[in-house]
This record gives structure tokens, C-alpha cells and sequence, in this order.
């Protein structure tokens, strides 16, 4: 009989490993979850709109980090007729993009009205420019005191209203009463 018994322990053993293995190696085809991000980890890219007064407008790819001033030469520098003041003034080239990003560079004959606009519900003419504001307009926002208005003239170039809240420079709260009533341009 012990020679029956160490059968059955082996074809046993062997059924459990059988059982293992299948188990292991997937048994069962299920339907497999794939989350697809819209930045390419594996190459390490992104893309980038560049429109404007640049040589060549369009969607180009860079690597993650890049920063607007690289993705300016991908689309082959600005144009003669860029303006030039204006990047100067609120063009970070140093800024890392990100992917989606739009990148749009003005020409010299832009008229205020047809600049794209950082948010939307007030005209321009009636939003207080964050880079050129004094520290008496900008106290006269909700929420803003002088410490406040110190931080955002501290702070300038901003090449996007929501840069004060990237920076730390003011709270939700103060951010969402503001939003509507500042621009860049």
C-alpha cells in the first residue's frame, strides 16, 4: 500500500503544479485595462502648437522639459515682423512647455483685441495687466493688499494669468475673485 500511497502523492503533486503553472501563466484570457497618456514616456515627448510670427506655425514634437525658447526653434525662430517688444516684455523662454501647449508669438501690427486672451468674460480694456499694473491698481483688486501686489511686481514677466497661482503669488480664494479682472496683455 505505500507504494499506491506516494502514487497518488505525486499524480497529486503534479495536478497542483499543473494548476499552479495554468494560474500563473494566465489561465483564463481576461480583457486587458491599457491607460494611455498623452505624453509618450517611452520616447519622452510631447507636442507643442507654435503659431504666430514664427517661420514655420504648426504642431512639433519636443522632449519632455523643453522649454518655449527651444520650441521657437523648432518652428524655425520668429519672423521679421514678430513683435519684439512684446516677447521682451512677456515671453518667458525659459518656461518648460507642456504637452498641449499653444505657443503663440504676435506680429508687430497685432491689435489688442485680436491677441488671444488668458480667460474669458471681460473685455481687455477693463482688466488690469498684471505686468505693467502699479502697486496701487493692483491693491484696488478684491483680495489683493500691498503685500500681495508686492509678490505679483516681484514676480513679473508672467506669460499667463494663471501663473499666479503656479507661483504660489496668491491663494484660491484670491485667484478666484481676480481671474476675470486681470490679463498679461
Amino acid at each position: 500500500m505505500p507504494r499506491k500511497e506516494v502514487v497518488l502523492a505525486l499524480v497529486g503533486l503534479a495536478l497542483i503544479g499543473g494548476g499552479v503553472f495554468w494560474w500563473r501563466s494566465g489561465g483564463v484570457e481576461q480583457d486587458k485595462i491599457e491607460i494611455i497618456d498623452s505624453v509618450d514616456i517611452e520616447t519622452g515627448k510631447i507636442v507643442v502648437d507654435v503659431g504666430g510670427a514664427v517661420v514655420k506655425p504648426g504642431m512639433y514634437e519636443a522632449k519632455i522639459g523643453s522649454r518655449i525658447g527651444e520650441v521657437l526653434g523648432l518652428a524655425g525662430g520668429i519672423t521679421n515682423d514678430a513683435d519684439t517688444k512684446w516677447i521682451d516684455m512677456y515671453l518667458n523662454r525659459a518656461e518648460v512647455v507642456k504637452d498641449g501647449q499653444k505657443v503663440y508669438i504676435p506680429f508687430v501690427n497685432d491689435q489688442a483685441s485680436s491677441l488671444p486672451s488668458t480667460s474669458l468674460g471681460t473685455s481687455k480694456s477693463q482688466r488690469i495687466n498684471i505686468n505693467e499694473a502699479s502697486l496701487a491698481e493692483l491693491e484696488g483688486l478684491p483680495g489683493v493688499g500691498p503685500v500681495t501686489a508686492k509678490k505679483i511686481i516681484d514676480g513679473r514677466p508672467y506669460g499667463r494669468i494663471e501663473e499666479l497661482m503656479e507661483k504660489k503669488i496668491v491663494g484660491q480664494k484670491v485667484w478666484d475673485q481676480i481671474k476675470e479682472s486681470v490679463s498679461v496683455w
